[in-house]
């Protein structure tokens, strides 16, 4: 239905390795009924599936052969917008997941062996971002989650032109592991991005180096052993001293053997998809916006909940990580900026009613409530979001 005064906004994420926002939404709108009105507004945070959001609330999908993290070819997209009322030019929406993430890791028996958590590689990333910079585009939004290496994002970089050399002056190969022996950062050939605006779309807060660094955090995620790790923050460290004694940066000191991050290494969100944050923030002097903040803005999300009644969202985990800018809590804070009250929909809540209210949202419904069997909620995630969207109806509508 389309918008209309006492509608209800269904602005859910994805519900990871079951339902796309898309498909969350469309459930949700179905089980609501043909009485209710309302505006199906999928969201994302910046990680997996902030392409497809894009594309759901109206931008073009542009693809794109590229590299993928493991070197293998790999069909991508972004999603495009051509400039709008007030805006200064084009803008593409570039997802790290797309190219670069877990999920384009060749499988066993597909030319590759899984995991690569010393190797991986974000070029394919740049091949998208110089894509659209061909394209026209003046502005690009990088969504950074999900991502299969811990690169630092150089391998992104090396596709827009900037060479990683080792003492003798010879190219680094792919992956985090081998920053431990990078001598110099050559700029000279970066790509022409003087004009265009760099945001990083992120969820996460995390700086490069350290306890809560990239390989810290995320690594572990990735295949990488407690050697692994320690092998990758030693490398990321060497990134952000180079580029600290290159180009001015200040990067990272150690002192009694422990490293500490310095500016642009430790800013927040630094540590992003394996460091490609700082890649961004250093090289592109992009800036940093919380992932669900910046789209939101892009979605109009503002103008669709003008004379709503209701907001729902929503994930497919409501826990410790969504109070930490995720979702539904962005959602939430932007719905009550507009006193519009916020209910939200889950595959399993992990919150209490306290913390839920800190959030803003009213109420949580999640598919374990009338399904124990977990594998089901999975399995069966469409049908069972109807159940819960028809109680919503009844109770809150």
């Amino acid at each position: 239905m389309s918008q209309s005064s006492g509608h209800v906004v269904i602005a859910p994420d994805k519900f990871k390795g079951s339902l796309t926002a898309a498909e969350v939404a469309a459930h949700v709108a179905r089980g609501l009924g043909p009485g209710v009105a309302t505006v199906e507004l999928p969201v994302a945070d910046g990680g997996d599936g902030t392409v497809e959001a894009a594309v759901a609330a109206g931008l073009t999908r542009v693809e794109a052969d590229v590299t993928g993290p493991a070197g293998n070819p790999v069909r991508a997209a972004y999603a495009w917008r051509d400039a709008g009322a007030g805006e200064h030019g084009p803008t593409a929406v570039v997802e790290l997941a797309e190219a670069s993430g877990l999920r384009r890791l060749p499988a066993d028996g597909e030319g590759g062996a899984g995991l690569a958590p010393l190797t991986a590689t974000t070029y394919g990333t740049g091949e998208l971002i110089a894509d659209a910079i061909r394209r026209g585009a003046r502005r690009i939004v990088l969504g950074l989650g999900g991502s299969a290496s811990t690169d630092g994002g150089t391998g992104m970089m090396r596709a827009l032109g900037v060479r990683f050399l080792d003492a003798d002056g010879q190219e680094l190969p792919d992956g985090g592991a081998a920053l431990r022996g990078l001598e110099k950062i050559d700029k000279s050939g970066l790509a022409a991005v003087g004009d265009v605006e760099f945001v990083v779309a992120g969820d996460v807060d995390n700086p490069l180096l350290g306890p809560y660094g990239a390989a810290a955090v995320y690594g572990p995620q990735k295949g990488a052993s407690p050697e692994d790790v320690e092998l990758l923050e030693r490398a990321l460290a060497r990134l952000a001293a180079v580029a600290a004694h290159t180009h001015g940066l200040l990067g990272a000191i150690e002192h009694d053997g422990v490293v500490r991050p310095m500016g642009v290494a430790a800013q927040p969100g630094a540590g992003a998809a394996g460091g490609t944050g700082f890649a961004a923030l250093a090289f592109l002097r992009a800036d940093f916006r919380p992932g669900i903040e910046y789209m939101l803005d892009l979605l109009g999300f503002h103008e669709r909940i003008e004379g709503a009644r209701l907001v729902i969202t929503g994930e497919g985990a409501l826990d410790e990580q969504t109070l930490r800018g995720k979702a539904p809590a962005g959602v939430a804070a932007a719905a009550a900026k507009a006193g519009v009250p916020v209910v939200a929909v889950c595959g399993l809540r992990a919150l209490g009613e306290e913390e839920l209210a800190a959030a803003g949202i009213t109420a949580a419904y999640a598919l374990t409530d009338i399904e124990p069997d977990r594998a089901l909620c999975v399995s069966e995630a469409g049908p069972l979001l109807e159940r819960l969207a028809r109680t919503i109806a009844q109770t809150r509508l």
